[in-house]
């Protein structure tokens, strides 16, 4: 398959998994059946951009397009929440390159870029010009701009930072010997369980997930952390749609639930990064010691070597 034809293919992936996780999104929907608080589209856009480049963003803007038709928010502000939603994720990409972001997230850097320049960042964009299109068009009235606001802003920011890392993760390989593997398989149905029960009892119950997701990032970074926060989050968002996450208007459940979400992935994501950049030292240090070693070794063997020689025989 030469180039062209990979990256045409490459766009109609996007634009279908776009198309399709909008699908996903919208019925977990609060505001009007058109503001979801866990935007899945903005992850994989900024994932696919990430991998392949910006020459892809026709498939954004393909199923952008496509997903807003069917809001019936009228043609112009179809277009104008498409222009939003494909902007968004390549401003989000040209900060996190130009700023030297790496996809293996193995870096407080990588994590804290993605946090404030690929989500909180760059989702601003789209939200504003959503919120400002549905305004404009009728379909919100003018005081609940702040509530629509904050709910397009905040899921547009959690679809990066839960579904990015996930995306990412999952395309490098994983090898493991098969105790880890079972280790890794446990963890992940015992978050799923836990998950499920807490985001639909009180809310004090919540922060049990915490230590599943502290150990999956430990134990295994991103590679089970990335998963173990997109189920925790999108099992609170499921509960908050069915009305069990917490009781209250819709400004109060989105603070609770975003905040909630908000620190499951900022939890998941630095911890794993941190434990990665340790890693990695500590194999740099056991390197050099080893290295080391084999200088001082090989000295020594010179050294002996140069003393034997001196050694006159007796006559």
């Amino acid at each position: 398959m030469n180039a062209a034809m990979r990256t045409t293919t490459t766009i109609l992936a996007v634009a279908v998994a776009y198309y399709a996780t909008a699908k996903v999104g919208l019925v977990l929907a609060l505001v009007k059946g058109q503001v979801t608080p866990l935007w899945l589209p903005t992850g994989i856009s900024v994932a696919a951009l990430l991998m392949s480049g910006r020459k892809i963003w026709p498939g954004i803007a393909l199923g952008a397009l496509t997903a807003n038709i069917e809001l019936g928010a009228g043609l112009g502000a179809v277009v104008v929440i498409t222009i939003g939603n494909t902007a968004a994720p390549l401003v989000a990409w040209y900060l996190l390159t130009r700023y030297g972001f790496r996809t293996q997230l193995d870096r407080l850097k990588d994590a804290l870029l993605l946090v404030f320049a690929g989500a909180l960042g760059a989702m601003l964009i789209s939200s504003v010009i959503g919120t400002t299109a549905l305004t404009l068009n009728g379909v919100i009235p003018w005081q609940e701009i702040p509530a629509v606001l904050s709910v397009w802003w905040t899921g547009d920011a959690m679809g990066v930072l839960v579904f990015t890392p996930l995306l990412l993760t999952l395309t490098r390989h994983w090898h493991a010997p098969p105790r880890r593997v079972a280790e890794a398989a446990a963890l992940l149905v015992v978050t799923a369980v836990l998950a499920s029960f807490v985001t639909m009892s009180e809310a004090r119950l919540l922060f049990l997930v915490f230590p599943m997701l502290i150990w999956a990032a430990l134990r295994f970074q991103h590679a089970i952390a990335a998963p173990c926060a997109a189920i925790i989050s999108v099992a609170a968002v499921m509960s908050a749609a069915g009305g069990l996450f917490v009781q209250g208007d819709l400004l109060a459940t989105m603070i609770v639930l975003q905040a909630y979400n908000g620190s499951v992935a900022l939890t998941g994501l630095i911890l794993s990064a941190v434990t990665s950049e340790r890693n990695q030292a500590r194999e740099t240090i056991e390197r050099a010691c080893l290295q080391l070693a084999e200088t001082v070794a090989n000295y020594q063997e010179e050294g002996v070597r140069k003393r034997l020689g001196r050694v006159v025989p007796p006559a």
